[in-house]
């Protein structure tokens, strides 16, 4: 058997690669992991739209139930969600059956512990070996077999936790929200029309199969077009699971995670409330968050691609603001995972606190121009000792100096090496890039 946990779960197209027998099997193997010896242990279930959820769910529940493990159903809640009811229910694990941005077809089951934080590597390596071999988990009897309790008023519960996280009301703020027909339809209008302002949910009535299909985060032209239709103050863009949030400002222009980690951090560091005055964030945030982080004096801390690796670090620095270019903002005071209906009341506060529009704040950073190409190679083997592509890159650094930057890495699953740039002039950019490139196919076989 091959890994199954990737770095955000287990996720395959449901029904096939993600079946109702293997998540029986990991509902069993994560209940048994996760609640080893206490008594009357409990287990925060929720899920997003898809269709492929119910059927996952009962699977799930069912493995949890067979080792005596209690299941407490939450319904169609957001990731986010799950962690912060893991924590407040009192409950022992959480699980969360999605797959974030992926389309329909796929699905995923993602565990957290009972502190609300997604599963360390010997967690997740301990309940996949339970799965290889023989079953020798407990199988209980009677009255010890595991019970379920459905919470309906659970959502409502995170919802009324959202509003407690800022200060000021939205009162007359005209917001587009974009609920990618996920998990977000329900809970970020009700948050939002709470806090006073005038909302216009778009794909907020999610079917089973509807959820990402050309809307949502991935997709920010739509949010801008009902922006600029309805003359709204902010569009706001979330993922099926709802822990990713893109907006948009009032003249429909783009703010990322970048942008908004630049405002938030800004915000905060003029309260005293930025940890060490430090924002985690990745090697793919754009150069131009970087030299808007130094003019304004806070620190970044740079960590591989992955919401996992931003929250390791600022979990051991102390750090309670980091994220992700896509949108992926994670903010410790307030939750212990990526969270994007409160990122998005967080950013709308500042909004209403400061008096200005997006616009204005979002000129706190420009965004350089950035290429990416993918070269599929016979062999990543040595790419990073080989000198031909190591003089490309030193070549194109220096050409660039202080005015962007390049990096160059291999995929962690496919035979691509991925070449990036950034700079100024988008022409330029691509030249660069498309420099670099060609060294990486002459050297290291390049296949169609």
């Amino acid at each position: 058997m091959g890994r199954l946990f990737g770095t955000d779960g287990v996720r395959g197209v449901a029904n096939t690669e993600l079946t109702a027998e293997l998540a029986y099997r990991l509902g069993r193997a994560g209940a048994y992991v996760l609640t080893r010896g206490k008594q009357n242990a409990k287990i925060v279930v929720g899920k997003d739209t898809r269709i492929s959820g119910d059927m996952l769910e009962a699977a799930l529940v069912a493995g949890i139930l067979s080792v005596g493990g209690n299941a407490i159903r939450v319904g169609v809640v957001s990731t986010p969600g799950v962690a912060y009811l893991t924590r407040t229910l009192g409950a022992d694990a959480g699980v969360m059956i999605s797959a974030s941005h992926n389309p329909v077809a796929d699905n995923g089951i993602k565990f957290f512990g009972g502190d609300g934080f997604k599963l360390l590597d010997q967690a997740e390596e301990e309940i996949e070996s339970l799965l290889q071999g023989e079953d020798r988990m407990p199988r209980p009897v009677a009255g010890d077999i595991g019970r379920v309790e459905d919470r309906s008023d659970a959502v409502s519960l995170y919802i009324d936790y959202l509003r407690t996280t800022i200060p000021n009301r939205f009162d007359g703020l005209k917001v587009v929200l974009d609920c990618g027909n996920g998990a977000a339809f329900h809970i970020a209008p009700e948050v939002f029309r709470a806090l006073g302002a005038e909302v216009i949910a778009i794909n907020s009535q999610p079917n089973g199969v509807n959820i990402n299909v050309k809307c949502g985060s991935t997709y920010p032209d739509v949010v801008r077009e009902a922006v600029l239709q309805h003359s709204a103050a902010i569009g706001l863009s979330f993922d099926g699971d709802a822990d990713r949030l893109i907006a948009v400002d009032e003249k429909g222009q783009l703010v990322d995670g970048d942008y908004v980690m630049a405002i938030l951090g800004r915000s905060l560091k003029a309260a005293g409330e930025l940890a060490k005055d430090t924002i985690v964030t990745t090697v793919m945030s754009n150069v131009g968050f970087v030299k808007a982080a130094r003019e304004l004096g806070i620190e970044l801390v740079r960590t591989a691609v992955g919401d996992r690796y931003v929250m390791e670090a600022m979990r051991e620095g102390g750090y309670v603001l980091g994220g992700e270019q896509s949108g992926h903002i994670i903010m410790l005071r307030h939750n212990t995972t990526g969270d994007g209906i409160l990122t998005a009341i967080q950013l709308t506060n500042v909004l209403v606190a400061e008096g200005k529009p997006l616009s204005e704040l979002r000129s706190i950073m420009r965004s350089y121009p950035q290429v990416l190409v993918n070269v599929r190679v016979g062999s990543k083997e040595g790419w990073d000792q080989n000198e031909n592509i190591k003089h490309a890159i030193r070549k194109v650094e220096e050409e660039l100096g202080d005015e962007g930057r390049v990096l160059v890495r291999p995929s962690g699953t496919e035979p691509l090496i991925r070449v990036m740039a950034e700079g100024p002039d988008q022409d330029q950019v691509q030249e660069y890039v498309d420099s670099i490139a060609n060294v990486v196919r002459k050297e290291l076989g390049a296949l169609q």
